[in-house]
């Protein structure tokens, strides 16, 4: 369990990283009614990379922040996913289809509850 959450903040980085690494994926599954999509994208990866490089410091008060932050960020991510979801037939290269994009709804749930958890360790 213990490497279970220790693995959360360098997750939640590399998922940042991923951000700037390839920005045009994140930009497709933004819902048209946001605005500056590619600003929006690298600014969800700057908070998942500062959230997750504080679930990795050795200070309890910044992994607290930093879990919080996290969770945080999934929320705000969440639309996006929602999106997806209802819209599956405009992303079809998507494994699994329209359950795949439905199943992973409460998927969010448990990375919540992922960078809580790794936050009180």
């Amino acid at each position: 369990m213990k490497r279970l959450l220790a693995a959360a903040g360098p997750f939640y980085v590399f998922a940042g990283v991923m951000h700037f690494v390839a920005p045009k994926l994140y930009e497709q599954i933004m819902p048209p009614w946001l605005p500056a999509h590619r600003e929006l994208v690298y600014a969800s990866g700057v908070a998942e990379i500062v959230g997750g490089a504080a679930l990795m410091h050795p200070d309890a008060k910044l992994r607290r922040f930093g879990g919080w932050f996290e969770s945080a960020t999934m929320v705000g991510v969440f639309p996006a996913n929602c999106y997806m979801a209802v819209n599956a037939d405009s992303y079809r290269k998507v494994p699994g289809g329209r359950p795949a994009l439905y199943g992973r709804l409460p998927l969010q749930v448990l990375f919540v509850a992922w960078a809580l958890a790794a936050a009180r360790r």
